[in-house]
């Protein structure tokens, strides 16, 4: 039983992987997360990179020197490794590479809802879209032989609904590394960009590859097109010559076919005289099965989830065909009617109302009216912090130096980045005002002070977040003297997306043989003339550190740190005591509003701290004005 992420690195070791790489971020950190709790032996290897653009250089690296090579990253990550992966894409390689990416319809997980088969079609890669968990696992295990055999990169897509599903797989034992030779290439003409002959001669030949891929993918079978027999003519209740129907679905919603089929049955469908075409290599475009479906049917329905790819493929090939029919999906206004969206997941009831638009079926609308209801009752709660992350004293911290420099919040643009640190975004704290890509809020700031913003102007970022892309944007700063404040929030990990380590993690907890890289003496080692380090659950000490940072010129440093509670708390540690003293509470409400620690709740006669919650931070005594909480800190 293995979940969609697992299936992929299972299928990498069985094809022989000898390096893989990455960066986490939801709902793909769970493929690269595996492997490396995995008893690997030292002929691979296995590693999270700085940020996605590192980790693709990696992995190219050694499918260059003729290896099998594997990336992990989630839709917006390959916005960060896409600057040298089209590069890599031109020059092709004798080793593999694979490109996993996890697409998130529906936002589960936050961060732009795009469609990274755009990426493919833009680079002219190859894109394998499993339709289930075991595909995932097999089709991984195709795509190392297809980019090896074609000489590029090809993607594996998958999406959150497979990525973090689970399903029994019959997994084979994995395959090691294959004894090959290193190869040093030393061609210039293949592996840089210098010059217009060079750029135009790897573009022709990375067309030639992707036809190449084309021809193998048709040799595999990879998309499955069923026809219905010719003279099969089904019923429904308003005609007795409906027209013949073909669908075509990729990826994910291939899975529900089936099952929207049944339910449209009932409402006069005829299955078995219904053509289908399963597309799993969405790029290149099947356009030879496609030509043959418009052929054999009078209306075509495309099930494909975000952007109209796939059917603006089908759109060219029915012009070219002078196809009469009538072609479904979302250029043709059908998601007024089948909710056939560029937005959201779909799901079977985007396959029944499709089926019931194509055919005039009458579907009823409020077939699926219970989920709807069921996801109404559901309770509004905001996204708050953990209990005792250290996160928290950080922005109640900021909050009241503002409130001693008499500045009023709304007053005082604080930028937001990536990760746990975005949650200074909601109550209680509502510091937070915006959140763009990794690493922008420093680079964001800058622009707020160019604007002529004349009150202090502050970014936050995480430490992870900082290492993957904030650098750059603290360097401007420094260069350029910015007037500006600069936060960052190090709790030791990459804590959103799974509790993965970074280059700031304590060397004990890094891979062996690897080695800490301090913020600290990295921010030194700028050049940052205003630095400080504070201890965000030092609440009185933290807010008079950055009121003072606030009033200084230039670019100010302020270092936040404190391991996160959960991953301290899974070792045992705890930060201190804390224990109500119902005798002077009056219920003020003033730790919980100034706090919004969900370790608290109220009692009927004082406030109730819940002590498997309480990480002992001791930030709701700092602000409790009545003795009402005791806090004792643990011994150092």
């Amino acid at each position: 039983m293995i979940t969609g992420n697992e299936a992929i690195v299972l299928g990498a070791l069985r094809a022989g992987v000898k390096v893989a790489a990455g960066y986490p971020g939801t709902p793909s950190s769970g493929a690269l997360g595996y492997l490396l709790k995995m008893d690997l032996d030292d002929r691979r290897h296995v590693e999270w990179s700085t940020n996605e653009k590192v980790a693709l250089e990696v992995a190219t690296g050694a499918a260059w020197a003729g290896q099998r090579a594997l990336c992990t990253m989630k839709m917006s990550g390959v916005n960060v490794a896409y600057d040298s992966l089209i590069s890599v894409a031109y020059s092709g390689f004798r080793g593999s590479l694979v490109v996993y990416v996890a697409d998130d319809p529906g936002t589960s997980a936050g961060m732009c809802e795009q469609d990274s088969r755009g990426f493919a079609i833009m680079s002219d890669m190859p894109m394998l879209e499993p339709a289930s968990v075991a595909e995932a696992y097999e089709l991984v295990q195709v795509a190392f032989d297809l980019s090896e055999r074609t000489g590029t990169p090809v993607f594996v897509r998958l999406v959150t609904a497979i990525s973090n599903a689970h399903a029994p797989v019959a997994v084979e034992k994995p395959v090691p590394p294959a004894e090959r030779d290193v190869v040093l290439e030393r061609d210039i003409t293949k592996y840089t960009k210098a010059g217009a002959v060079i750029c135009t001669t790897q573009h022709r030949d990375l067309i030639a590859r992707l036809e190449r891929a084309g021809e193998l993918i048709r040799e595999l079978g990879l998309n499955q097109l069923h026809l219905a027999p010719a003279n099969t003519k089904h019923e429904t209740r308003s005609t007795q010559h409906a027209p013949r129907l073909g669908i075509i679905a990729s990826g994910v919603v291939s899975a529900y076919l089936d099952e929207g089929l049944e339910i449209a049955a009932r409402y006069g469908l005829d299955p078995d005289a219904v053509s289908i075409l399963r597309i799993v290599a969405t790029h290149p475009f099947p356009a030879e099965e496609v030509r043959t479906l418009l052929g054999h049917c009078d209306t075509v329905l495309v099930l494909e989830e975000l952007e109209p790819h796939i059917e603006r493929g089908v759109v060219v090939e029915a012009h070219r065909l002078g196809f009469q029919g009538r072609i479904v999906g979302k250029l043709d206004g059908g998601q007024a009617v089948a909710g056939l969206s560029r937005i959201g997941e779909y799901g079977v009831e985007q396959v029944v109302h499709g089926i019931g638009q194509a055919l005039d079926l009458p579907i009823p609308d409020g077939l699926f009216r219970g989920k709807a209801e069921a996801e109404s009752l559901a309770a509004q709660r905001p996204i708050t912090c953990c209990a005792g992350c250290p996160h928290r004293g950080t922005y109640m911290a900021i909050n009241q130096a503002l409130k001693a420099l008499k500045l009023k919040k709304d007053d005082v643009m604080v930028t937001g980045d990536i990760g746990c640190t975005i949650l200074g975004m909601n109550p209680p704290f509502y510091t937070i005002w915006n959140e763009i890509s990794m690493g922008a809020s420093v680079s964001l700031a800058q622009g707020f002070v160019y604007a002529g913003v004349q009150t202090p102007v502050i970014a936050t970022i995480g430490d992870s977040t900082f290492f993957h892309n904030g650098v750059p944007g603290l360097i401007n700063a420094v260069q350029h003297q910015v007037n500006m404040t600069l936060i960052i929030m190090d709790n030791g990990w990459t804590a959103m997306t799974g509790m993965q380590v970074n280059p700031g993690t304590a060397e004990p907890f890094q891979a062996p043989g690897s080695h800490r890289v301090d913020i600290a003496r990295l921010v030194e080692g700028l050049g940052v003339e205003h630095f400080f380090v504070i201890d965000p659950f030092q609440f009185d000490e933290s807010t008079a550190t950055i009121q003072r940072a606030l009033t200084l010129p230039g670019v100010k440093v302020v270092l936040s740190r404190q391991e996160c509670a959960i991953q301290a708390q899974r070792r045992g540690l705890t930060a201190g005591e804390v224990h109500v003293n119902p005798d002077n509470c009056i219920l003020c409400k003033q730790c919980i509003t100034v706090t919004g620690c969900p370790a608290i709740t109220l009692g009927e006669e004082s406030i109730l701290i819940d002590p498997a919650l309480c990480y002992g931070c001791g930030l709701c005594a700092q602000v409790c004005k009545f003795e009402a909480i005791e806090f004792e800190r643990e011994a150092a």
